[in-house]
């Protein structure tokens, strides 16, 4: 398959971006409830294939923390949200010092807000060689204006916008496995 379209299985690391208590009530509900049941497969669907995953928060002293849902996914990983001020995780020392030079070549980014936080991370990861897949629908804006600005200017930066599915699937690579069993229930 075509390692430009999708990430290569052993060589990919989810990073999820700002999915936080206090900015889901500002975005679409329908949305906020599709970006963190998305995240959420992301991080079973990292853990399945041993693929390295990486949470932000933006100041969460003021927009608080991770949602459960999604923050008990990350804690059954070990993993804990990195804090930031920085809009781009990799402009923030904590990931930019000790989690960006440890990525591997492929890099799933999802969350909040995609055309700020989000868009940010992928075009610095982009432009520190990085390939960077940005499912659709495990991102979301306050508005869907700048939602679709955001997956447009992703794109064009380098970005292969995808879905959670596609990627589900790819990195399963086949039907019957107990990994199938396992995670096709995420997805109905």
């Amino acid at each position: 398959m075509n390692d430009a379209l999708f990430p290569r299985p052993g060589h990919t690391a989810l990073v999820i971006v700002d999915v936080q208590e206090r900015l889901i009530p500002a975005l679409p509900a329908t949305r906020a409830r599709a970006v963190v049941r998305s995240c959420t497969t992301l991080v079973r669907l990292a853990d399945e294939l041993g693929w390295p995953v990486v949470a932000t928060e933006q100041y969460p002293k003021g927009l608080g923390p991770t949602v459960p849902e999604l923050a008990s996914a990350l804690s059954d990983v070990g993993v804990d949200p990195i804090e930031k001020i920085h809009f781009s995780a990799c402009r923030e020392p904590a990931f930019a010092e000790t989690v960006q030079p440890t990525l591997p070549s492929g890099v799933i980014v999802a969350g909040i807000e995609a055309h700020v936080c989000v868009l940010q991370t992928v075009a610095d990861l982009q432009a520190r060689g990085h390939q960077v897949f940005v499912p659709a629908d495990a991102v979301a804006s306050r508005t869907d204006e700048n939602r679709a600005n955001g997956l447009d200017l992703a794109a064009r930066a380098g970005a292969v916008v995808t879905n959670v599915e596609s990627l589900l699937f790819f990195g399963l690579q086949r039907a019957g496995t107990d990994a199938f069993r396992r995670l096709a229930p995420l997805i109905r």
